[in-house]
Order: structure tokens, then sequence, then C-alpha cells
């Protein structure tokens, strides 16, 4: 799809960039290079991450800790866009891992708070590599990274709201 282009125009297929010798009908969609693209992320940060014994929502949950520790759980899914259910046994493994620690709040009961430990501290070391191995995969400078977020950062906020249809 061109900047250019009427997105109620594209409701079909929209162009892509085909993969050499691919002629699958899949390849004019963008959601399915969208698709394609989330699948290499995914090998990618397996391969990285193998060394740390985390998987990549794991990584994700670290990251936010490291960045500022003491989240709630709430803060967590929502910084991650992750129900309770799905967040609360990964947080579990992060524990078991001994990465980090989970204690209620002692004003409220409800609210689980996910500190690091002393080793969840440590991997931040082993993982600093981790950012800069994504972006040179990628083959994209830095200039063209950030407009290729902030491009799906726009993609994202108009698929959620319904694609700006009337």
């Amino acid at each position: 799809m061109s900047d250019h282009q009427n997105p109620r125009e594209s409701a079909g297929p929209a162009k892509a960039s085909a993969r050499p010798g691919s002629d699958t009908e899949l390849d004019d969609f963008i959601c399915f290079a969208v698709y394609e693209s989330n699948l290499a992320f995914n090998n990618l940060y397996r391969s990285l991450l193998g060394d740390l014994g985390l998987t990549y929502p794991q990584y994700l949950v670290m990251t936010l800790l490291w960045r500022r520790d003491r989240r709630t759980v709430r803060e967590i899914g929502d910084a991650l866009s992750l129900e309770y259910n799905t967040l609360t046994p990964m947080i579990k493994r992060l524990e078991a891992l001994g990465l980090v620690s989970r204690v209620r709040d002692e004003q409220d009961q409800r609210v689980v708070n996910v500190t690091l430990t002393t080793e969840g501290t440590a991997l931040q070391e082993k993982a600093r590599k981790i950012p800069q191995c994504i972006a040179e995969a990628t083959g994209l400078s830095v200039p063209e990274l950030k407009d290729l977020k902030a491009r799906l950062d726009t993609l994202r906020s108009n698929l959620r709201s319904g694609g700006g249809q009337e």
C-alpha cells in the first residue's frame, strides 16, 4: 500500500514486498507480511534468548522491570497488553527461575507487586546485547527503524480504533 493510498481502498490485499521466488497470493496481503515478520522476529529472539533461559514474553516482563523495578501485575499487564490470566503464570515461572519475587501489597491485598531478585538484576547484563543484535539483524538504519516503528504504531492504533471507518 502506498503512503497516499486511501485505507478504504485497501480493504483487500495491499501490496507488500513479496519474498523472492514466492508466488503465493498471500504475498499480496499486508497482514501476511506483518505475520511473517513477527515469525522472523520470534525465531531471532528465540535464538538470542536461549542462553538467558527466557521466552520472548518473559523477556518483555524483565525489560519492564529492568527499566523500573517494582511494578504491579496490573501495570505489567497494561504495558504488554496481556490479561491477568496470561500474565500470572508467566510471572510465576519467572519467580520459579529465581528472577522475580511476588509480594502482596500491604495496603491492598488484591494488588501483587513484582520485583527483581538479585539474579534477575544480574541477568540484565547478559541481555544488554539483544537490542543491538535485533537492530543489526533488521538491516535498517536507526532513522529507518524509528520511522518503521512510528508507522507500525499508527497502523496498530488505526486497527484498534476500527481503521478510521465511519
